[in-house]
Order: C-alpha cells, then structure tokens, then sequence
C-alpha cells in the first residue's frame, strides 16, 4: 500500500474514533437511573464574572444512587451554584444546608425512560452519521491518488471494513446504553 493511501486510511480510522469518543461522552449526559457526577458535567456558574464549569468551583459527589452533593469551595458561591443548576435545566431541584448543595435525583418514569431511550437512538444515528461522511470522504480522496484500479479497490475495502467495525461498535454502546436506561 503507498504512503498516501495508508495515510488516508490512518487519518479515516482517527477521525471514527473520535465519532465513538464522541457518543460515549454524549451517552455520559443521558442519565439512566442513578445519581452521577457527569449529570452536572454542563453546568455554568458565574464565578466572579466569569462562567466557569460547576467542576472548577466545587466538589461533586454521589454518596448514595439517588443523591448528588455539591461542596463549594467558597460558601459565597451557593447561590450562584444553584443558579447555575436551575439554569441548566436539567429537571432537578438544588437545595442548600448553608454548607453545600443536596439534589435528590428522582427515579425515572416509564415514560422518561423512553425519552431518554429515543435521545440515546438519535446520537448513536449521529455517531453512524459520522462514521459515513468520514468513509465517503476517504473514498473521494483514495479515487484522487494516483494508485491502479486494482489498489484503489482494495483501499476502498479497507475503509469499508472500518466503517462496519465501527457501526458495530456504534450499535453495542446503544445497546448498552438502551439497557441501563430501560432497567427499573
């Protein structure tokens, strides 16, 4: 294989990593039933004028499966903590002990369930989209080399073999994704 292809083939195989790094994480902002830190992973305080990332200004614990505890570094950052969760709307309601901020997770309706399942199914269809456009744009570079008909066949099928790695890999995570969402 010439230096060009197997380029094309490196830079095609890094960029449906990426497409699967991005779904986990995705998939990590889908809560399935118990508490966890990533829940807050996209919340935003004003921190002295600034937005900072919930993460940056406190520590976020889960000392239970149905509970989320927030400790402030700085007592006067309580109200702007709980600000920053209600704004984010995440559905929870933030209550605070003067000392650091409690959020009960509440369990999830069936109904919730297959919100959160239809939400799992569009990224996974997002990641598949991904892995797509990033076969065809390999394809279209592979048919731009100056390589034989035969070469350039087999460089075709090495992307595709890729591809279907990777849409497999794809439907596993929902798989699993859709599993602990759905069990009660």
């Amino acid at each position: 294989m010439n230096e060009e292809v197997a380029f094309i083939i490196d830079t095609t195989k890094e960029g449906m990593e990426n497409a699967i790094a991005h779904l986990v994480k995705e998939f990590s902002n889908i809560r399935a039933g118990k508490a966890s830190p990533a829940m807050l992973g996209s919340v935003m305080v004003d921190y002295y004028g600034s937005k900072t990332p919930l993460s940056q200004v406190a520590n976020v614990n889960t000392p239970d499966a149905q509970t989320i505890t927030v400790q402030p570094w700085e007592k006067n950052m309580i109200p702007e903590i709980e600000k920053g969760i209600m704004n984010a709307n995440l559905g929870f309601n933030p209550m605070n002990n003067g000392e650091n901020i409690i959020i009960n997770v509440p369990a999830l309706t069936e109904e919730r369930r297959k919100e959160l399942s239809k939400q799992a199914k569009a990224e996974a269809e997002h990641a598949k989209v991904s892995v797509r456009n990033i076969r065809r744009d390999a394809n279209n570079d592979i048919k731009k080399t100056d390589i034989s008909e035969d070469e350039q066949k087999g460089a075709e099928q090495d992307v595709q073999d890729l591809t279907d790695k990777y849409i497999k890999k794809i439907d596993e995570l929902y798989t699993v994704k859709d599993a602990e969402i759905m069990k009660v």
